[in-house]
């Protein structure tokens, strides 16, 4: 462009493509109301998209993430909005990258995880003629969408622009309603020329100044959920979900009363944490004294709790302060409030200690039993060499799940990040491991394997970004890392400090615990649902370009979570079926 040429105003791209024009339009105004980070998928269709987010990269108003794989950035965009409560963008073709988005949108949608979806689409004359790379796109993710609007393919016209800009603003509002943020579908149809030189500089950038949403106003209740009081009376058992938050262990804490946090659900912390709870309540004396159960956030790890919950005898108060959907198994909770606190009184010391010391005898010490070193001073050789070897064999121990699930809980600090995957290792860290207010997500909306490692990917390069501290860890089995091991594949030069800790025990041994398991002849048990697998992880470690470490030993195991991390990690614990 003729650099001597008058400026247009502000927001009028001069471009040889509409749709490039509208392009930068649209993305420039999302980013002004918030949007930090876009991921981009390679196309044709969306090359418009592609290259405006490349030109606010390169002027450093955007972070930018490009993936091969459309799962895989949906994932990633998922993980970038679950650490920083702002919606990614992530823009994909035409055609089946557009459904490749579908688990991703489905996560946001039950996770209330704000993400805005951008897909590209042929314009209208190509619909219903077999055009390559044509289906229909509109209201494609249907209900889980907040918002779902289809654009026919820009001409140049006058306003066309301005409509964009105000279109991003809507987008950016429904994504981060506060009553019930997530997924956002914008179905972009573009014409040739798909794409044309224009100078962003002189096109102008819209001002960044966020828009007015709810998330930026005091927070409102849901209508008709009020505010509950609670009296002391009622023996009550506090139950956190998936991403309950502080609130619960606040609640727990002000009533004196057993809390049952899962350890994603942001309430795992303090002294009134009962991580044997499934052993209490599949116990009468426990199970049949409690009178009511406060439930916050959405839990999904054991059959215990909804069984409590349908007890004729127990009171059921749900807190739900967002969402039309709230959990309500059986649906007959008594109350579905948006807060609660609890009556000034003294608490029932007694019905605390009874869960506190219950949970206590019966979680297992993970730790191998200590050998006696009483050996090492003794003036006997032979005694002294016994004991030696002793102390040697339980350091050689091999890892069991619960000695690695304790290794990985102990080894993660406030400003760290842990990701557990939905694999039989979260159960397992679920009764087992003692309260600590670190930062743990599992993707629970749905509790699918999907994504696992591309969620962590997105938060540790959101929570290490600008020199932000610590190392984010992924905790998973071996079928959860490999349906996603495509997102080992990152962009080139960007190296978040990542562990991702397998613990391979050559198949989906959570299905073991199936009733079925018991009577299903094993070969074909194993064959469709043990699916054994015998991949070489060091060799995918390899191909992607990961360090690889194995760990066998609990020895092994600390000096791999002791050693520094300056780059993505792959540490495969090998484990026993058993």
């Amino acid at each position: 462009m003729n650099s001597s040429a008058a400026p247009e105003p502000v927001g009028s791209a001069p471009s040889s493509s509409p749709a490039s024009a509208s392009a930068w339009a649209l993305l420039d105004a999302l980013v002004a109301v918030g949007v930090s980070d876009v991921v981009v998928c390679p196309g044709s269709r969306s090359q418009a998209l592609a290259l405006a987010a490349a030109e606010l990269a390169a002027s450093g108003r955007i972070t930018l993430h490009v993936r091969i794989d459309e799962r895989v950035a949906g994932f990633l965009a998922l993980g970038l909005g679950v650490e920083t409560d702002r919606p990614a963008v992530v823009i994909t073709t035409s055609g089946t990258a557009t459904a490749n988005l579908h688990p991703a949108v489905l996560e946001a949608h039950h996770s209330r995880v704000p993400l805005i979806v951008l897909t590209a689409d042929r314009p209208a004359e190509a619909h219903g003629i077999r055009a390559n790379q044509t289906t229909k796109q509109d209201d494609l993710y249907g209900f889980a969408a907040r918002l779902a609007v289809v654009v026919e393919a820009p001409t140049g016209a006058d306003g066309e622009q301005d409509a964009a800009r105000d279109l991003a603003q809507r987008a950016y509002r429904a994504a981060t309603d506060v009553l019930d943020p997530g997924p956002v579908h914008l179905n972009l149809a573009f014409r040739e020329p798909l794409s044309g030189s224009f100078d962003p500089v002189v096109a102008g950038a819209t001002p960044d100044v966020p828009v007015e949403t709810d998330a930026t106003a005091e927070a409102p209740l849901y209508p008709g959920r009020p505010h509950l009081v609670l009296e002391r009376g009622p023996r009550t058992l506090v139950v956190a979900g998936h991403h309950a938050g502080p609130a619960a262990e606040q609640l727990a804490a002000d009533g004196g009363w057993p809390l049952i946090a899962e350890v994603s659900s942001g309430s795992r912390f303090g002294r009134n944490v009962i991580a044997a709870y499934r052993e209490l309540l599949r116990e009468d004396d426990y199970r049949e004294a409690v009178e009511r159960v406060v439930v916050f956030g959405h839990p999904t790890l054991s059959r215990e709790v909804p069984l409590l919950l349908q007890q004729p005898q127990v009171e059921t108060i749900v807190v739900a302060p967002a969402g039309a959907e709230v959990y309500n198994p059986g649906r007959r909770a008594d109350r579905i409030v948006s807060s609660v606190s609890v009556e000034v009184g003294p608490a029932d010391r007694a019905w605390l200690g009874a869960w506190v010391v219950g949970s206590r005898e019966r979680v297992v010490d993970p730790s191998p039993a200590a050998p006696d070193l009483d050996g090492l001073h003794s003036t006997t050789p032979a005694e002294r060499l016994a004991s030696v070897r002793a102390e040697l064999d339980a350091v050689r121990l091999p890892v069991t799940r619960e000695v690695l699930v304790d290794a990985v809980w102990r080894a993660t600090w406030p400003h760290d990040r842990l990701v557990v995957g939905a694999s039989r290792l979260i159960r397992v860290a679920d009764g087992l491991v003692p309260g600590r207010k670190i930062s743990v997500h599992a993707n629970r909306g749905l509790a699918g394997i999907d994504g696992t490692i591309a969620t962590a990917t997105g938060i540790a390069l959101a929570s290490q970004a600008d020199g932000g501290p610590g190392v984010t860890r992924v905790l998973l089995g071996d079928l959860a890392f490999l349906h996603d091991v495509g997102a080992m594949l990152l962009d080139d030069g960007v190296a978040p400090r990542l562990q991702v800790i397998v613990g391979n025990d050559g198949g989906g041994t959570i299905f073991d615990a199936l009733e079925v398991a018991q009577s299903a002849p094993g070969a074909l048990f194993d064959r469709v649902q043990y699916t054994p697998q015998h991949v070489r992880l060091e060799s995918l470690a390899t191909a992607y370009g990961w360090e690889y470490r194995s760990a066998r030993t609990r020895t092994e195991l600390d000096q791999a979570f002791t050693a520094p991390v300056t780059g993505p990690v792959l540490i495969e614990v090998p484990l026993p079926r058993a």
